[in-house]
């Protein structure tokens, strides 16, 4: 068989934040590619730089304090970061779509559901009139938000935090993108709701080959949804395999001791396992591996020298001096 078409490719991205603190590295060299019909999962800590890697794809990074310095964004060959920014937002909504980590802050609270989701339907479709709101309704019904057709008319401080995010990933999914990017889609969802979305992203991945980038600190979510999984630590992707490979033998000590962290529940419930310390500052990294100082493995080559990345198996590779 065919390996499936690349429809985004992003290499070497490096996005550096300017603030009264100085110059930091949110995005330090990250790397990895996204195929039709694939879940990609992005894990790691808060700050280690995932949300600032999907918000550079569209070119959505807040600015003027962060801003791409380095690097490849490519759909379908096509480098996004050359684009204009009237050209990128063709691609904006009609051919990638994210769904944002905050549903509040997303959606405008001066405008109407049913505003928010005429407009990329209207932007990018030729759908107007009745047909435009039984679309839009049709959405609502799809993420099983009650009554339709009155929350259109409803604004958002009227929906509860899980019918927001619901209303966001209609808006995501309203033109039919070939990638989604979703930011922890489903942290205000219940898990009743949250078996729902998933299985909606299944369905609509096997009906159409929408290609998904799944953000998440959810371990039970990437074993569910995830074909392969990129670990993020300090900006820079540390380790990337298959899901399966990943959860049973991971290769990189972060990786590991993330899910050591993880309860499990045949286990004596005595102390949650934590990994010691903190992750480094952007505006300070270290010259060896940013993990080190929290390493149980840290040799002293660790503390000067960062290390490339080597492939431990078909599939699967890690940055980590242990395997070199």
């Amino acid at each position: 068989m065919t390996e499936p078409e690349a429809l985004l490719a992003v290499d070497n991205l490096q996005v550096e934040v300017e603030t009264r603190y100085g110059t930091g590295k949110a995005v330090d060299g990250v790397s990895f590619v996204l195929r039709a019909g694939e879940t990609l999962g992005l894990v790691g800590e808060s700050g280690s730089g995932k949300s600032m890697t999907s918000l550079a794809i569209l070119g959505l990074q807040p600015r003027p304090a962060a801003r791409v310095v380095g690097g490849e964004i490519r759909f379908r060959g096509e480098d996004l970061l050359r684009l204009s920014p009237r050209d990128l937002r063709r691609y904006r909504g009609r051919h990638i779509a994210m769904v944002l980590q905050d549903p509040m802050t997303a959606l405008n609270p001066v405008f109407s559901i049913g505003r928010q989701l005429y407009e990329p339907l209207q932007l990018h479709t030729r759908l107007s009139g009745s047909a435009l709101r039984q679309r839009a309704a049709d959405l609502l019904r799809q993420l099983h938000i009650p009554s339709p057709e009155a929350r259109l008319a409803d604004y958002p401080h009227q929906l509860s935090g899980g019918m927001r995010q619901r209303v966001v990933g209609a808006i995501a999914l309203s033109c039919a993108p070939e990638v989604l990017i979703a930011d922890e889609p489903t942290t205000a969802l219940d898990v009743t709701v949250q078996a729902l979305y998933l299985k909606l992203l299944n369905d609509t991945q096997r009906q159409t080959g929408l290609a998904i980038l799944f953000i998440t600190h959810d371990f039970a979510v990437v074993a569910r949804m995830c074909d392969r999984v990129a670990v993020m630590y300090a900006g820079r992707i540390v380790e990337t395999a298959s899901a399966r490979v990943l959860f049973e033998h991971p290769a990189h000590p972060y990786t590991e001791a993330l899910l050591q962290s993880v309860p499990d529940l045949h286990k004596p419930a005595d102390e949650l396992p934590s990994i010691k310390g903190s992750p480094p500052s952007i505006y300070n990294r270290p010259a060896g591996c940013p993990f080190a100082p929290r390493c149980a493995y840290a040799m002293p080559r660790c503390r000067t020298e960062y290390p490339a990345e080597v492939t431990v198996a078909e599939g699967h590779s890690t940055s980590c001096w242990r395997y070199m």
